[in-house]
């Protein structure tokens, strides 16, 4: 995330320039929209409205509460600040800031993009009465705020690394145990990965997933001891795990094998959401090194075609993948999406995202496969680097 500052602003001011608009209204109100709080690094009690204008040139401007002015204490004092208590001086000091202009805010036509949907109905009738036309600022929080710093790329490549070596040896250890007639459950797997997470120095919200046989069709499942399923031989087993480290992106996997010889059915399975992942990658990858933009909608519908050309598409009903920015796992940035959102924001240099499409048939077999993906300068850098390619057997 690149939050609001002095050294910041051109930045700032350039994606402005580039998107053709006069400015960025960012708008707040008690943690409506934690884009704009979140970039402009406002702390203590924000009971009030808060409106900031960043303007295509010169300096900003914030509209700020006459009684909550501490929040504002690290506002540059070279930076404009106006004062409001009455509503009327707020919406006059709107008109005068952004009439006959066209500035962009978190708002998404249609809600398309729900993720940077963040202003209510009745800011945008106020904004637009005070004589401003008002645009989408979708690619400017990808450019801006899902953007990766270097040294989240590389705490996400270290927790990338140690998540495959887990995810490997959760699965010897439960094909270990079930061949010896003792099989673990799936939250004792579930266990013993948090208890790795932890000795490594990562950390989870909750999780992991471990699912075996039917389980597996649930996408969200999570295994508990009040409900234990042993993973016994002949069974397929998956296993999604996320962590992250103090300040770094998070890295995100799933991974499949089956306790003992795989079924006609598994592979046929498998092979899909396989090759549907690498359509993704290679339509993404092969778009950024010829210079071609390429939308997380593109990716999306890439790794769907091949799903629906096995007969697998009734199956495969979540998006191919979601963002990861410095918001969380799940974040605001571009998603591999054309299927829940239309996601039609381009894939910029610095931006993260999952790639996992999943084929799901309730009661039977569930398989999904993930990767992470990260928009370099010439092309996708995709983690782990050594991804899975085939069914892990154990």
């Amino acid at each position: 995330m690149t939050r609001l500052t002095p050294e910041t602003l051109p930045a700032f001011q350039q994606a402005i320039a580039d998107a053709g608009l006069d400015g960025w209204l960012l708008y707040d109100f008690r943690g409506t929209n934690p884009l704009a709080s979140d970039m402009l690094g406002l702390h203590g009690m924000v009971s009030r409205r808060v409106f900031a204008l960043i303007p295509r040139t010169g300096t900003p401007v914030a509209i700020t509460h006459a009684i909550e002015q501490l929040a504002w204490s690290d506002w540059p004092a070279g930076w404009g600040r106006e004062v409001y208590s009455a509503w009327r001086t707020l919406e006059a000091t709107l008109a005068r800031l952004v009439g006959g202009k066209r500035v962009a805010m978190e708002y998404s036509p249609g809600d398309a993009v729900p993720y940077v949907d963040r202003i209510p109905a009745g800011v945008l009738d106020m904004v637009r009465a005070a004589g401003a036309e008002v645009s989408t600022s979708g690619e400017l929080v990808s450019r801006l705020y899902a953007v990766w710093t270097p040294a989240e790329l590389a705490a996400h490549r270290r927790t990338a690394t140690l998540l495959a070596g887990l995810a490997r040896e959760a699965f010897a250890r439960a094909g270990a145990a079930a061949h010896a007639g003792t099989p673990l459950h799936e939250h004792e797997v579930m266990h013993w990965l948090q208890e790795a997470f932890g000795r490594a120095g990562v950390s989870t919200d909750h999780g992991p997933n471990v699912s075996v046989g039917p389980n597996a069709a649930n996408p969200h499942y999570e295994p508990s001891p009040e409900h234990p399923r042993a993973i016994g031989t002949g069974e397929v087993l998956l296993i999604d795990l996320w962590a992250h480290e103090p300040g770094g992106a998070w890295a995100d996997q799933t991974w499949m094998g089956t306790i003992g010889a795989p079924s006609t059915r598994a592979v046929e399975v498998w092979t899909a959401i396989r090759d549907a992942r690498d359509a993704a990658i290679a339509l993404i990858d092969g778009r950024l090194r010829a210079g071609t933009p390429v939308r997380g909608a593109d990716a999306d519908d890439a790794a769907r075609a091949v799903v629906e050309a096995r007969g697998f598409g009734p199956q495969f009903f979540h998006r191919t993948g979601h963002s990861i920015d410095a918001s969380g796992l799940h974040g605001s940035g571009p998603h591999i999406d054309n299927l829940e959102t239309r996601d039609e924001r381009l894939l910029v240099p610095g931006v993260g995202f999952s790639i996992e499409p999943g084929v799901y048939f309730a009661g039977e077999i569930g398989m999904r496969t993930e990767v992470n993906g990260i928009v370099g300068a010439d092309g996708l850098e995709v983690t782990p680097s050594e991804y899975q390619r085939d069914l892990l057997v154990v």
